[in-house]
């Protein structure tokens, strides 16, 4: 396998090192109930050795709908199945092989050899220039994939030579190899067809749909010929279930009750219920996670357009109380916006930048700003109501009670507020579709801040773009533009001012970071970042 060496010592252009470590979060999930890096289990509360044709169930939190892994983030979970991607990324956070055998970074270009070897599900081959055929796809604006221009640079292009692929970078991109690691590919007949991607799948993953019940479940059966997973893994290893099950389980409580009566194998679990598992002597994985933190849709004509209102709503919250009640006092307060490969950008960019919690001073600069309460109680300005929309999320048990004491203390202030406690689809439709909100709660599952561009700057979701929060920061994006010019940690300070540059304007308010624990009985597993890795599983008697 190739690496990238620094070559200016010899005249050629200089490249990139490789890290031999990079992050694992695997798709930016902007709903408060995804996961961060987490590390592998060895052994789970089943007993017996491991064996084969059995069904592996898993208790997922959300209903994908459109399984096209291309067209959302929601669909990711299901696609690690049936998809691959040109390099993968272990739960160690290691670069491995995957589609391709070989690859090699340079500031300008990327390319990789493409294995001879790979079939997709339908028996048809896969080769390079249908790895073309995917990155053009999601770099062609007009395709609206979410993908653009965070795991495919918006300005790449891509050719295929024989088994080599080549993408070429306008600019460059720090991290494109690791994106590179979350983009999955789509065989030829899901490329020509896109609307078979919807209930079906076209891929060259170790599993493919059989079954698409939306609202219920999602049945997957293994290929038995797979032998191209991350770093040579394959299907035949014995205990690789024959049959994957996603029965779609929003409630924590009736996940645990599903796993302790043998009904699922696995589930993720952010609150207490969780305790009742970890008491019967159920295994988990546990990690730290991003989980909440608040954006203001800044969108012409949205309140959080107004600075001193986004400030103010912030100063009248108690973000430490937020912050234990939201994780049921298992969280952490937030250092950063990004979640980092360790040793890497890992300066606390929230510290001493966000409003702090003074309830007072929020209202005197409401009154400065020309509001002011009328005979209901409701903060008024040019005869218009201080009214907002605020939607978050109905995973775990802590966002209604949490979200309880915002509306009270915005309340308190004079504001009139709806909330809603949204689905993980109503809520991602919300962001991403509509734009009928005005404050949410949601967390950044990045990689690298790299990622997170798209979402923080340039065009907003009515222009197409993925900034659902219509962003316009420009010492962010003076600060992000002059880290896209630099390698590595070269480009840390660019970032962490980038960052702290949101945090002091209130574009974005981080209060809390959660412990996830993922159970599993009866089946061994591991996670590379949010996503469980399909070749890991092991069935046991």
């Amino acid at each position: 396998m190739r690496t990238t060496e620094n070559r200016a010592m010899d005249g050629q252009a200089p490249r990139r090192r490789r890290r031999g470590r990079v992050a694992v979060t695997a798709a930016l999930l902007l709903t408060a109930g995804g996961l961060a890096a987490c590390s592998g289990s060895n052994d789970s509360s089943g007993s017996g050795d491991y064996v084969d044709g059995k069904t592996f169930t898993w208790a997922t939190w959300g209903d994908p709908g459109n399984l096209d892994p291309q067209a959302s983030f929601v669909a990711t979970e299901i696609a690690k199945f049936a998809y691959d991607t040109v390099v993968a990324v272990d739960p160690d956070g290691t670069i491995q092989s995957q589609l391709a055998s070989s690859w090699d970074v340079t500031e300008t270009a990327v390319t990789f050899e493409i294995r001879d070897d790979v079939t997709c599900s339908d028996g048809s081959p896969f080769d390079a220039q249908t790895v073309v055929d995917n990155i053009d796809y999601v770099a062609d604006i007009t395709n609206a994939s979410p993908f653009r221009g965070v795991y495919v640079p918006a300005d790449a292009t891509a050719t295929a030579s024989g088994s080599t692929v080549t993408v070429t970078l306008a600019s460059p991109a720090p991290f494109v190899l690791e994106g590179f690691a979350y983009l999955p590919m789509v065989c030829q007949s899901g490329i020509e067809n896109r609307d078979s991607l919807k209930a079906g799948t076209a891929g060259t993953g170790p599993f493919v749909l059989t079954e698409s019940a939306p609202g219920d479940h999602y049945t997957l059966k293994v290929r038995e010929d797979y032998a191209w997973g991350p770093d040579g893994a394959t299907t035949s290893e014995t205990g690789t279930p024959s049959t994957v099950v996603f029965k779609v389980v929003a409630n924590e409580t009736t996940a645990a009750n599903l796993i302790l009566s043998g009904q699922a194998n696995a589930a993720a679990f952010l609150g207490p219920d969780g305790d009742q598992l970890a008491k019967e002597g159920v295994d988990a994985v546990e990690t730290q996670s991003a989980y909440a933190h608040q954006w203001y849709n800044q969108a012409p004509g949205r309140v959080g357009s107004d600075p001193v209102v986004r400030t103010a709503l912030t100063q009248a919250l108690d973000l430490d109380e937020l912050r234990r009640v939201i994780t049921s006092d298992r969280g952490a307060t937030p250092t950063a916006l990004a979640v980092y490969d360790p040793g890497f950008c890992d300066a606390n960019t929230v510290k001493g930048n966000l409003p702090t919690t003074d309830p007072g001073a929020a209202a005197d600069a409401l009154a400065a700003d020309g509001w002011a309460k009328n005979g209901d109680g409701i903060l008024t300005k040019d005869g218009k109501k201080l009214a907002l929309t605020f939607v978050y999320s109905s995973q775990g048990p802590g966002q209604t009670a949490a979200a309880e004491l915002v509306v009270a203390a915005w309340k308190e202030l004079g504001v009139e507020v709806e909330a809603r406690s949204l689905d993980v689809t109503e809520h991602t439709a919300a962001l991403f579709e509509t734009g009928d909100w005005d404050v949410t709660w949601s967390s950044p599952k990045a990689p690298n801040p790299l990622v997170l561009v798209p979402f923080l700057s340039g065009p907003s979701v009515a222009e197409g773009g993925n900034n659902f929060g219509s962003i316009a920061n420009p010492d962010y994006a003076a600060s992000a533009e002059s880290a896209m010019t630099k390698i590595g940690t070269d480009s840390c300070a660019d970032w962490e001012d980038a960052e702290a540059a949101l945090f002091q304007t209130a574009d974005i308010v981080p209060f809390a970071n959660v412990t996830v624990q993922t159970f599993h009985q009866g089946a061994d597993l591991e996670r590379a970042g949010n996503l469980l890795v399909p070749t890991s599983i092991r069935m046991r008697d």
